[in-house]
């Protein structure tokens, strides 16, 4: 069965819309109506229980793609730092579709750059560039797709003009982002035709779907609070693993799961219908109960963090180490350190290399582990050009040195075994210039010190340096003696932490 058997499609064109991102028509009589911020269709979805399952549906249709799933594998950090990188891709949706319009026009020019530095060849010798404009709008419309499909399979399906008008926002979202409209179909019902031939005829069963399908929650980190809590987390995950799986593989279009050959659980399809169902009426919880926004934040903040929330659910953590004597019978708990103890532990090389140099989790570093770093650090920082650019140069340098005193087989990449047997000191000079760089990225107002605000807006997780010592600032020499400390010590216990080695 294809996508016109589910009863979700519409059966006229789109409302005329302009192409700069002006409202669109409403019904005769009444105002135009938004296409971004409050008001417009997919601003209701922002807090939407549902939209947990339609997201990652969508982001397994995207994996599908030849072309992203092999950008994903070379360049992504979403296996080794999910939740940093559902955080980000959170953070700039919000941007993409709120109401500022000069927010929008940046948050797509910093897409831009970013899209702009990911190609390659895929393993078969197939060039991908996320640039490319029909890559770009299927992204897109899966995106789109999954938001009908998940209304539909909560039992609340969209009607025509809500669907015209959640068409024509995410053509808006594309136009927004420079690209032409005409990627798109320019009316809903030439869109299931065009989603319906790429479903069948250009979807493959990728090594990055089937990571995100198989791998991703079974083995899925947990999120930096509550890392304290690792019998309790691999116990859950255990189970909604799997089940997460099997909901997401029983929701995509039946052409795709029987030509990649996806298993079907027995009652995976009622599963499926429940979960849906029940994150629809999660709906109906009072205001401020399920805000997308707060539940990010609250899974990306570290347990050394000084937000309230994270002190709060830190004694709760406690109190249950210590009720729960059983548990800790059968699978002890490590002791909660004393404050200050591991100040002067260090990472193994082993442990230091997978959770700090391998940003995209592939057991290798290469370039794209240090182009993470400073996608991560750009972001945090919220850098425009040159200063971007000039951070990426920094680590492109630091790249080259490394792979010049560790890459000892020539393969272009550096493996756990060869960074173990060098046991190297990493503060060279391009290290020591990277740190300089980055300095004077977060020093905004460049008095060459930097303030407790500029400081937070690098380490806004973990922002527990006591600068009252220093008079509330942080020198171009402290900061580069504690990156460096940081890139060559190893130490369990830093700032960086939350930054570039938690998940």
């Amino acid at each position: 069965m294809t996508h016109a058997d589910s009863g979700s499609r519409g059966t006229t064109g789109t409302h005329a819309t302009g192409s700069d991102g002006s409202s669109q028509p409403g019904a005769e009589g009444e105002a135009p109506l938004p296409l971004f911020g409050p008001g417009s269709q997919f601003h209701e979805f922002f807090d939407d229980p549902r939209w947990a399952l339609a997201m990652v549906r969508a982001t397994v249709l995207e994996a599908a793609h030849p072309q992203i799933g092999a950008a994903l594998i070379d360049n992504s950090t979403f296996v080794a730092h999910p939740w940093r990188r559902l955080r980000n891709t959170f953070l700039s949706l919000q941007r993409m579709f709120g109401a500022d319009d000069q927010v929008r026009q940046r948050e797509a020019a910093r897409l831009n750059r970013l899209h702009a530095r990911l190609n390659g060849t895929d393993p078969r010798g197939r060039p991908y560039d996320a640039m490319a404009p029909k890559v770009r709008a299927w992204v897109v419309a899966t995106m789109f797709e999954s938001a009908v499909t998940m209304c539909r399979l909560s039992g609340q399906p969209l009607d025509q003009r809500a669907m015209e008008r959640l068409y024509t926002e995410f053509r808006a979202f594309l136009a927004a982002m420079g690209d032409e409209e005409g990627h798109l179909p320019p009316a809903l019902h030439e869109f299931w035709g065009y989603y319906d031939r790429v479903v069948e005829e250009e979807l493959e069963n990728t090594e990055a779907m089937r990571i995100i399908l198989y791998k991703l929650f079974d083995h899925l980190p947990a999120p930096p609070l509550l890392q304290g809590l690792p019998t309790l987390w691999a116990a859950g995950r255990a189970i909604a693993g799997p089940v997460i799986g099997a909901i997401t593989v029983a929701s995509l279009p039946e052409p795709f799961r029987r030509r990649a050959g996806l298993p079907e659980l027995p009652g995976a399809q009622t599963l499926m219908q429940g979960a849906y169902l029940a994150a629809g009426l999660a709906r109906l919880l009072p205001d401020g109960w399920v805000q997308a926004g707060a539940i990010t934040d609250l899974l990306s903040l570290s347990p050394d963090s000084d937000d309230p929330r994270a002190r709060t659910i830190t004694a709760l953590r406690a109190r249950m180490n210590r009720a729960g004597a059983l548990i800790r019978l059968i699978t002890p708990l490590p002791p909660e350190p004393e404050p200050g103890a591991d100040s002067g532990m260090r990472r193994s090389a082993e442990e230091f290399f997978t959770q700090v140099l391998d940003q995209t989790g592939n057991g290798y570093v290469d370039w794209p582990d240090l182009a993470a770093m400073a996608r991560e650090l750009s972001s945090r920082l919220d850098l425009d050009e040159p200063e971007e650019t000039r951070l990426y140069n920094a680590f492109a340098d630091w790249w080259r040195e490394l792979q010049t005193a560790l890459d000892t087989d020539g393969d272009g990449r550096i493996s756990a075994q060869e960074y173990a047997a060098a046991v190297p000191s990493l503060a060279g000079p391009a290290l020591i210039e990277v740190a300089e760089v980055l300095f004077d990225a977060t020093d905004k107002d460049g008095n060459q010190t930097i303030d407790a605000a500029e400081y937070r807006a690098l380490f806004r997780t973990a922002f527990q340096r006591d600068t009252n010592g220093t008079g509330t600032t942080y020198t171009r020499s402290a900061f580069v003696k504690d990156f460096l400390s940081f890139m060559t010590g190893r130490r369990r216990t830093s700032p960086y932490d939350p930054l570039l080695a938690q998940a």
